[in-house]
């Protein structure tokens, strides 16, 4: 089932997910229902507080990056319960989008190499290290479980001067080719 992706200015964009074990209900269903989510808005990544549901889930296809970048071609995973307890390198500069911002773009700063531990859709723990497009797409989507929008991450002016395209995000005032719920809207909209 494709379900609405939450725009910004939605309170549950801002709450720091909890996290789930086996026998979280309908579990199955419900990362189904986020890649399919995932695929029908043209995402790479999309996290369970995006569809609404305040759970430490989140998955990534980051095939679209693979031309440019090769390590990025077949890399798809489902991430449970992550937690990243490294992160190295000098930061650098990525221009990001964000499936709860539509039509807005900007460039944030993360560091290259993150380390992590998490569990797959079959609760296995793994302790992995993640570089380059890999690690800045994990970022982001885990910077959802943990209450952040790409947008807390820009500075004080440029947050001031994207006031207006914010505020037009939050009532539903944008173009958008996927369900949508809007947090000054009554009901999703397309």
């Amino acid at each position: 089932m494709i379900l609405p992706v939450v725009a910004y200015g939605h309170p549950v964009l801002k709450k720091v997910a909890e996290e789930i074990g086996p026998d979280y209900p309908n579990l199955k269903q419900i990362l189904a229902d986020i890649w399919e989510t995932m695929y029908v808005s043209d995402g790479v990544g999309l996290a369970a507080p995006q569809v609404n549901s305040s759970i430490r889930l989140f998955v990534i296809d980051a095939s679209a990056f693979a031309e440019k970048y090769p390590e990025a071609e077949h890399f798809k995973r489902s991430f449970l319960n992550a937690t990243i307890y490294k992160e190295e390198g000098d930061e650098f500069s990525f221009n990001e989008g964000c499936l709860s911002f539509p039509g807005l773009r900007e460039d944030i700063l993360r560091k290259p190499v993150i380390h992590m531990k998490y569990q797959d859709e079959n609760f296995e723990e793994h302790d992995e290290r993640f570089e380059g497009v890999i690690a800045r797409v994990i970022q982001h989507e885990y910077d959802h479980i943990e209450g952040i929008v790409f947008v807390d991450r820009i500075t004080s002016l440029k947050k001031i001067l994207l006031k207006r395209r914010l505020s037009d995000i939050s009532k539903g005032n944008v173009e958008v080719s996927y369900r949508m719920l809007f947090p000054q809207m009554k009901k999703a909209r397309r």
